[in-house]
């Protein structure tokens, strides 16, 4: 057991989160060169992606495109910027994404433009001759960050020992985290979800055990705990940095579900002050946020959920209705570009994209369909066979409860 407590450590992801935040609602489009301006860790490319401008990557990245024919498909994630998405042959969730390229066998390249856990969950999911990509190999995610996996394996054992023969504990990781994570769930019994899906997978495994560690997004945890009946009171937060997470043998034992101490930079910018004045500006108002918002947000919200159902609830939504959203900038622009006779609007007054998805610049994806042009594979991103295989059995046993 581990009895020492460790200094606490920010990932590097997490503190170059605002880094492209701005006091209004454009995200203009700029050269990769102008881009680089920005104090954030970029992924070194050759010097020509530098400065090609809006219209000549367009003609480029279009031109590729067309002689790569169905060998290659591109993936957009909702939360990439516009003139990324445009090139997108699917746009979704992390998952549905992945599902999606595991369905195009034809397409012997899958470029996801998303983060760095997207893509190994589609090389978990894509046949042995598919190669995933992604563009800029430094388009991580902090949350995912949060949990890496020496920790992760440290706490499992502490837990194991003080709950073993208490009822037991039984892990569950929420989608946005590393493979080898999704791997310990499927060796040890536990699953995967996604922020659709959590309530239902929570309630299959309490039926195995009484508690649940649940990772890495404590948010997501607790929103869920709470629409399951949990006392918040039976909730804990397992601080990776101290002995017992910062927390007692009692408190653990007494305990339905430990919440790994993560959180997503872009959901916990929003407040409940923010919920109060997009009332006061628009008394019609419907306040629509995601369940990785903290516990008040959710709660003085009028509705939240995944971003699949954002985006069905407002793209169905009667006109003239009024929408304060939640969640990532790229995503609420494009329902707001996409539903002219309605009002919707992202609820921080501050537009802070989500930092690695922006990474993906159109120079990025120019560069890695260059190198398929000329028979080279850039930034593919690889599982090892062992966590694939117990990646596999978490994801499963997920879709076996839908």
């Amino acid at each position: 057991m581990a009895t020492t407590t460790r200094q606490a450590t920010i990932p590097i992801t997490e503190v170059e989160h605002a880094a492209f935040c701005k006091p209004e609602d454009e995200l203009p489009a700029k050269s990769l060169a102008e881009e680089f301006a920005v104090n954030i860790r970029w992924q070194k490319i050759p010097n020509e992606y530098l400065h090609y401008s809006a219209q000549e990557l367009d003609q480029r990245i279009n031109s590729a495109r067309q002689k790569l024919g169905s060998t290659v498909t591109i993936l957009g994630h909702h939360y990439q910027r516009e003139e990324i998405i445009k090139y997108a042959d699917f746009q979704g969730d992390s998952f549905l994404l992945s599902k999606q390229a595991a369905e195009r066998p034809e397409a012997d390249f899958i470029v996801f433009c998303g983060v760095h856990f997207m893509a190994e969950t589609a090389g978990i999911l894509c046949a042995p001759h598919q190669k995933v990509i992604l563009p800029n190999i430094t388009a991580g995610c902090s949350m995912a960050d949060m949990a890496p996996m020496d920790d992760v394996e440290d706490s499992w054992e502490d837990l194991q020992e003080v709950l073993g023969d208490h009822g037991g504990i039984l892990p569950v990781t929420y989608m946005n985290s590393i493979a080898g994570i999704k791997a310990l769930c499927g060796r040890t019994g536990g699953a995967v979800c996604t922020s659709s899906n959590a309530a239902a997978v929570l309630e299959w495994a309490f039926q195995s055990a009484e508690r649940v560690l649940f990772l890495p997004d404590q948010h997501l945890g607790r929103n869920t705990g709470i629409k399951l009946g949990i006392d918040p009171e039976q909730m804990v937060v397992w601080n990776p940095f101290k002995r017992l997470g910062g927390n007692t043998v009692e408190q653990l034992r007494s305990s339905k579900l430990v919440l790994w101490q993560g959180h997503c930079a872009v959901h916990t910018r929003f407040t409940v002050k923010q919920i109060q004045a997009a009332r006061e500006r628009f008394p019609e108002v419907t306040v629509l946020v995601h369940p990785e918002c903290t516990r008040e947000t959710v709660e003085a919200a009028d509705m939240n959920g995944s971003t699949e159902l954002i985006r069905k609830t407002i793209n169905e939504a009667p006109a003239g209705s009024q929408w304060a959203v939640g969640t990532e900038i790229s995503l609420v622009n494009r329902l707001a570009l996409n539903n002219p006779d309605k009002t919707v609007f992202c609820l921080d007054p501050v537009s802070c994209p989500c930092s690695t998805m922006y990474r993906i610049h159109p120079a990025y994806l120019l560069w890695v369909l260059d190198g398929l042009l000329q028979g080279q594979v850039i930034n593919q991103i690889t599982v090892p066979e062992d966590i694939r295989r117990d990646s596999l059995i978490a994801l499963e046993r997920m879709l076996s409860l839908q």
